[in-house]
């Protein structure tokens, strides 16, 4: 119709240069780290991609039903002569604070760093646990 013959990779390159050229503008924020959270009825347990990030420069907090995690990634020193070619890593300090759909124990709370991934398990908090009420009989 518009005498346009693009073939599946042409399509995907074209959309891949419209996201670089719209992205940030769209108002699209992309949050670090970025996450998975999931729960059950006890507790939750959230993952976070932080590569290039030292376990000890990771700080976790929590209130009520937040967990909020904070820390830097160091930029990356290049040497005499050298510049960046591309540059997509985000460096700097970094802040998220997610929402728990429960009240969370934060005496409970425990975090694993492995390979450049956070693991926090998330209890819930034993006051806002769910409760069977028995019914008597009258």
């Amino acid at each position: 119709m518009f005498g346009l013959d693009w073939d599946t990779t042409d399509l995907q390159r074209f959309r891949r240069d419209l996201d670089e050229l719209f992205s940030g503008v769209s108002g699209t924020v992309h949050s670090f780290p970025p996450v998975n959270v999931w729960s059950s009825e006890n507790d939750a347990v959230v993952t976070a991609e932080l590569p290039g990030v030292e376990s000890g420069e990771i700080d976790i907090s929590v209130h009520n039903d937040a967990l909020t995690l904070r820390g830097a990634r160091k930029p990356v020193e290049l040497k005499e002569n050298e510049t960046f070619y591309r540059s997509e890593r985000a460096q700097g300090e970094f802040s998220r604070t997610l929402k728990m759909p429960f009240r969370i124990d934060a005496e409970k709370v425990s975090a694993t760093f492995n390979r450049g991934v956070l693991s926090i398990m998330v209890p819930r908090a034993e006051a806002d646990k769910p409760r069977k009420i028995t019914v008597k009989a009258a």
